[in-house]
């Protein structure tokens, strides 16, 4: 006997779990609440580590599809000083375990693996509540419920389905992003274009968060300036005025490069503020029946690279689970469970043992680890 599995999200981790869920004969259904694929922008590179995203692809059986999306030349590295002098530079040798693809790429080939129909888009979840036995009703923001035998969260950090297995809700991390992009980089905007190189480039300062940018395609330079500041400092900041929210985020920056200071000043874009949440370092839950969840619903840290990959190696093991105890729900969620829990814990301890590390060290010793 099969499970009817619901996955309430359709970010990476839920679609792996679905495709895998496929490619074992497991029927799934996916509740999405934007209306569309490109009902919004998905963000920018991911590297696809070998020890875990891409054991995920290789589970969903699309390696030859992942390959065809991935960038050449973008694992190049480069760290600089404020003044822009080259502290590290790693061209990219095209046998580094970590290939950079764009996010929305990825997602939409894990789309196109899936059956017609797998995901119902304009599905915003309101509430979630249990039924006894294991079921559980989810309703929607139009008033449709859904009754299921496994409820699966994959709705990111505000998930709905979290509070049905614990009271855990995310904390700010005191860190946030605010990005940038620049178009067209080579011919539009030379300097910072030379500056940033093949793929990613870091500015750092002793005492200061770095910038951070990546180059994408179509010469686009998507920059991630990083800032230790609480909450209140960005609401002082009117988003809705870019030259003056640019300005303001630049003098942060004053007596910096101007090759690097550009690629805030010259945004082609309105600078958009992310701020960036975690939940407990090591948190878990005793097991309910017919409910778990996968990526930042289950085990949100702040962005340093292991998130996408996480989840979609937390859904590619969920499926395999359910997969080989197909009549017994808990006994695939227990296996799932316990691992996912030791994983995730390892990555977040060692996120905040590198909080505590001065920033050039932190870098450069990341990447010359690599």
């Amino acid at each position: 006997m099969t499970t009817p599995v619901t996955i309430v999200g359709a970010g990476l981790g839920g679609l792996v779990l679905a495709r895998v869920l496929h490619v074992h004969g497991i029927p799934a259904t996916v509740y999405e609440a934007e209306d569309s694929p490109m009902a919004r922008a998905q963000g920018g590179m991911l590297d696809i580590h070998d020890y875990n995203g891409q054991l995920a692809v290789r589970a969903a059986g699309l390696m030859d599809e992942f390959r065809a999306i991935v960038l050449e030349g973008r694992q190049a590295t480069r760290v600089l000083d404020r003044d822009g002098n080259v502290l590290l530079d790693q061209a990219d040798d095209g046998t580094g375990g970590r290939p950079e693809v764009q996010r929305g790429e990825l997602r939409q080939m894990l789309l196109d693996s899936l059956p017609e129909g797998t995901v119902r888009w304009g599905h915003k979840v309101s509430g979630v509540r249990g039924l006894g036995e294991g079921r559980h009703e989810v309703t929607f923001a139009d008033s449709t419920t859904i009754t299921t035998d496994l409820l699966v969260g994959a709705d990111g950090a505000w998930s709905r389905v979290r509070p049905v297995l614990c009271d855990v809700t995310p904390e700010y991390c005191g860190m946030s992003f605010v990005e940038t992009y620049l178009f067209d980089a080579g011919t539009r905007h030379p300097a910072a274009a030379k500056a940033v190189g093949d793929g990613s480039m870091f500015a750092i300062e002793p005492g200061t968060m770095p910038i951070g940018a990546h180059r994408e395609k179509g010469e686009t330079l998507h920059t991630y300036v990083m800032l230790s500041k609480p909450l209140d400092w960005f609401a002082d900041i009117d988003f809705n005025d870019p030259p003056a929210a640019i300005a303001r985020i630049a003098r942060e920056f004053d007596g910096w490069a101007p090759e690097l200071t550009a690629l805030i000043t010259e945004s082609d874009t309105p600078p958009v503020h992310r701020p960036h949440y975690t939940l407990p370092v090591g948190h878990r839950w005793d097991q309910v029946p017919g409910v778990t969840l996968v990526g930042d619903a289950a085990h949100l840290i702040p962005p340093n690279g292991e998130g996408a990959n996480l989840a979609m190696l937390d859904g590619a093991e969920l499926g395999e689970a359910l997969a080989a105890h197909p009549d017994d729900i808990g006994a695939a969620l227990a296996q799932y469970e316990e691992a996912m829990f030791v994983r995730s814990a390892a990555v977040a301890e060692a996120e905040a043992e590198a909080s505590d590390t001065p920033i050039p060290e932190d870098v450069i010793s990341f990447f010359t680890k690599q």
